[in-house]
């Protein structure tokens, strides 16, 4: 009897360790495709404030002269980057429709050359998907050489389908340290 006892838990065992391996293999499966889940649910709600790209040549000549948006500026540097970072103007009153351009001013504190991505946001997370660029300094890889400075511009244009209730947008971007991965 102890031989069947002994291979039945030998059964039980090898099961188990199957439903253990399985269960991790669908938990690795289930978190990498959020990547992309996510990417479509920020793209379709506006969360997370990813802003659209768009083409300058795509932009239609209906700008709405009779409503105007406050575009807010804010920046901020990962405290690994020893940069500093800044819109030139803190806020713009914007158009719907007509196609701006907001200058940042960057400059590298370091005695080395350094690299760095920014990341954009808007707020409220809903006006993201009314938030167009058709040109910016968060496209690409930013390398700066020791004591560098410069302007980057930032060329948009706010859809005049925006929700009439929202007035103010606020566009913010934190520069990381891509140094390492450049």
């Amino acid at each position: 009897m102890a031989d069947d006892q002994k291979i039945n838990s030998e059964h039980c065992n090898r099961r188990t360790a199957l439903r253990l391996s399985m269960l991790v293999l669908a938990m690795f499966g289930f978190g990498f495709a959020l990547v992309p889940l996510y990417n479509v649910f920020c793209d379709l709600t506006g969360l997370n404030g990813k802003t659209g790209r768009i083409q300058e040549s795509a932009i239609a000549p209906t700008a709405q002269t009779s409503r105007l948006i406050t575009v807010e500026f804010m920046t901020m540097v990962n405290s690994r980057l020893p940069w500093e970072f800044k819109p030139v103007v803190q806020r713009m009153q914007v158009h719907p429709g007509k196609l701006y351009t907001a200058d940042f001013f960057a400059r590298n504190l370091s005695d080395q050359a350094t690299v760095g991505q920014a990341v954009p946001s808007i707020s409220p997370g809903i006006a993201a998907r009314y938030f167009n660029k058709t040109e910016c300094f968060c496209f690409s890889q930013q390398g700066f050489e020791a004591g560098e400075q410069r302007q980057m511009p930032v060329r948009f244009v706010v859809d005049p389908g925006l929700p009439p209730e929202i007035r103010t947008l606020t566009l913010s971007y934190t520069f990381f340290d891509t140094t390492d991965r450049s």
